[in-house]
């Protein structure tokens, strides 16, 4: 059986699969995510991200490239 993902503590390597899975079109790389938690400094010290956290970085640098 598998264990229930915890949103706040999330390998770099499961976001990829799951991001991956929900676009369908396009494929995301445990390497994209890793770059993008590093520049938004996202990384706990056990290597994981929070998936919210990894959303509003994103949200945060569309919307910043948007306003320039």
């Amino acid at each position: 059986m598998n264990e229930p993902l915890d949103p706040a503590k999330l390998t770099p390597e499961t976001l990829a699969h799951l991001l991956s899975a929900s676009l369908k079109r396009r494929s995301i790389t445990t390497e994209n995510v890793s770059e993008i938690a590093e520049a938004g400094n996202l990384l706990s010290t056990d290597g994981t991200i929070n998936l919210v956290m990894y959303t509003a970085y994103l949200l945060s640098e569309k919307y910043h490239d948007d306003t320039n």
